[in-house]
């Protein structure tokens, strides 16, 4: 048997067995990683650690442990108040509130999951105070996120725009944006109606952290931790958006502020950044890796570019960047792609604006995946469920996406125009 497929079997059998029993994914991915990369991929272990994803790492322990802080201090529960005043009471809004929020972010410049790291902290302690399915809170700000994302002033799009300049091909900027947007509001309203009265998966009595909100201030007026909380929030919101610093240190430094000028409240904050998230997205990111270093996912995407005829192809590149990209880093999927779709839309009658959006919408409409930044946020920071139940759920929403997603991106924006 190939390497690869070994790699490919290895991934599945971790799949299967760290969803059915009760152990962390994220250990059987770490073992997986150095007993195929040394002895079937040939790599030395100094290649395997290059492959944690430190970035990722720094920006869950920072978030999750600025937003513990804020929550014990009680200056989430005024956050989550200023909401609902805001929507007038009508807390089933919500969630739409924070799809737009999250789509002008994104439209305008905020790498998105910078802003899904701002907003779904938030987002679940509104879903936990009032009762909203955590699930549906998450994937619409998820889906927000990627809404905008594809602007001409966005990360994404630009990165999209730039590649496609340098050939022969052109795809409109308007074209871009709007496909991604309409097909990200479409799924947002599928979720809503479909999800948003499913039963919440309730952690038990005694697996809840009861003592957080003994801990916290009474709500009203700020007191002076509480003003001190909201300045550093906007400073991170500044200093991550506008001045494009890294949000992991913001927020560490931050909460560690926090922390030292109110210690008998914070000495437990600690307790709130979800280390088995942590464990289980570093131990399958480090997996990833592994295999794009060694060539795998390169050879994947080559082989079903080779495949049938031009439309056939765009499909299955649709696929298959939807499934790698649930595991990977959605930006280098786009920008490892594009370059392979080239060729077959110089010698095909296929749109290239068409194509283009379809494995752009294809690559980020995934991210929903616990095993990307933006699903391990929403992991991360849901409260009061039963953790495994939830992952579950977020493990299976995202299976329809990948199932669903990039034939509906097909047949909308590449089928009409082949």
């Amino acid at each position: 048997m190939s390497p690869e497929m070994i790699s490919i079997g290895a991934l599945l059998v971790m799949f299967v067995v760290g969803t059915v029993l009760p152990i962390n994914l994220g250990i059987l991915a770490f073992v997986a990683t150095f007993g195929i990369g040394t002895a079937a991929l040939g790599l030395t272990e100094d290649e395997i650690f290059e492959g944690f994803p430190v970035k990722l790492f720094v920006t869950i322990v920072g978030v999750t442990y600025l937003f513990s802080v804020a929550r014990r201090n009680g200056t989430i529960d005024l956050l989550v108040s200023a909401g609902v005043r805001l929507v007038r009471g009508k807390v089933a809004l919500i969630p739409w509130v924070l799809f737009c929020v999250a789509a002008l972010l994104t439209a305008f410049g905020t790498f998105t999951p910078a802003a899904v790291a701002i907003l779904v902290p938030i987002g679940m302690n509104f879903a936990y105070r009032y009762k909203l399915n955590p699930l549906v809170v998450g994937m619409m700000v998820i889906s927000g996120g990627h809404a905008g994302a594809f602007s001409p002033l966005a990360v994404s799009g630009a990165l999209v725009l730039g590649m496609v300049d340098k050939t022969e091909l052109h795809v409109s900027p308007v074209t871009l944006f709007t496909a991604s947007f309409v097909i990200n509001l479409l799924l947002s309203l599928l979720t809503y109606v479909l999800l948003a009265k499913r039963p919440v998966p309730l952690a038990d009595q005694d697996e809840t952290t009861a003592d957080e909100d003994e801990d916290l201030a009474e709500s009203g007026r700020p007191d002076w931790r509480q003003w001190l909380t909201l300045t550093c929030l906007i400073g991170l919101v500044v200093g991550a958006l506008g001045f494009r610093l890294e949000i992991g240190f913001l927020a560490l430094a931050a909460g560690a502020l926090l922390a030292l000028v109110d210690m008998k409240r914070q000495e437990k904050a600690v307790d709130g950044i979800s280390w088995s998230t942590l464990l289980l997205v570093a131990g399958m990111m480090t997996y990833i890796a592994m295999l794009e270093k060694a060539g795998v996912i390169e050879e994947i995407s080559e082989h079903a570019a080779n495949l049938g005829t031009p439309l056939v192809v765009a499909l299955l590149l649709c696929f298959t960047v939807a499934v790698t990209s649930a595991f990977a880093s959605s930006t280098a999927i786009l920008t490892a792609i594009i370059p392979i779709a080239v060729p077959l839309l110089l010698s095909s009658h296929l749109s290239a604006a068409g194509l283009i959006a379809a494995l752009a919408v294809s690559t980020t409409i995934v991210d929903t995946s616990p095993f990307s930044t933006n699903g391990a946020l929403v992991l991360a920071n849901a409260r009061g469920v039963d953790a495994r139940r939830f992952y579950r759920q977020v493990i299976g929403y995202t299976g329809g996406i990948v199932a669903l997603g990039p034939l509906v991106a097909w047949g909308a924006l590449v089928l009409p125009w082949s």
